[in-house]
């Protein structure tokens, strides 16, 4: 198995930092994400007497740990979703499902990566609060092991398309629950309008994905 495909998708995530580096440090909208409703953007103009930006007043901790927790998970929904578009006879329901995944997540780990850069913070987690320990995931952040992962890109046919709605049942499930803490803990407008497009989406394809595994 490609070794890429044991890691939280770094190629992914190497990706949306880049874009982050090129990304003006001013403007954290969600424009560029596929969703029908975006919320309206915050305006992050620079103070020129010393005093904070309004990136820095418009985030808390939640904000932050909100899109340095959901940038991997994302990018590991869309290694899953890349694993499934490369496999041959997989019923087609779940092809479009995977690829609808596939286009909506991967936008957003670029948006979340140049929020993160505009507001001066880390994109990744600090050590010691990964997602499987830290109270925001609630130890049901639903991210697949190596071993989960290895599974997956064995599987063939049918039962790749069971073992994928399975695992990816799970993932949004977590997801779910970090989105939900952010709109109850988050500060930055753009964030919380995220977490909830987040919540609702993801909400609605498990409950697609239910009625998919149960037809397989």
């Amino acid at each position: 198995m490609n070794k890429k495909l044991l890691t939280l998708s770094t190629a992914a995530v190497a990706a949306a930092l880049a874009l982050a580096g090129c990304a003006p440090s001013s403007g954290n909208g969600i424009s560029g994400m596929d969703h029908s409703s975006t919320a309206p953007a915050s305006g992050t103009a620079g103070s020129t007497d010393g005093s904070p930006t309004a990136a820095d007043a418009e985030h808390n901790a939640a904000d932050t740990m909100f899109a340095q927790m959901m940038i991997p998970h994302h990018a590991q929904a869309v290694e899953m979703s890349e694993m499934m578009l490369s496999k041959e006879n997989i019923p087609a329901p779940v092809t479009e499902l995977a690829t609808r995944i596939k286009k909506a997540q991967a936008p957003e780990i670029e948006t979340m990566t140049a929020w993160l850069t505009s507001w001066n913070e880390p994109t990744e987690a600090p050590t010691g609060h990964d997602m499987a320990s830290h109270s925001m995931a609630s130890g049901m952040d639903g991210m697949m092991s190596d071993d989960d992962l290895k599974k997956l890109d064995a599987a063939q046919g049918t039962e790749a398309a069971r073992l994928f709605l399975t695992q990816m049942i799970a993932h949004h499930e977590g997801a779910v629950v970090m989105a939900e803490t952010e709109g109850t803990d988050g500060k930055n407008p753009d964030a919380v309008a995220l977490a909830k497009i987040i919540a609702s989406s993801q909400e609605k394809e498990i409950q697609e994905m239910k009625e998919l595994l149960a037809a397989l």
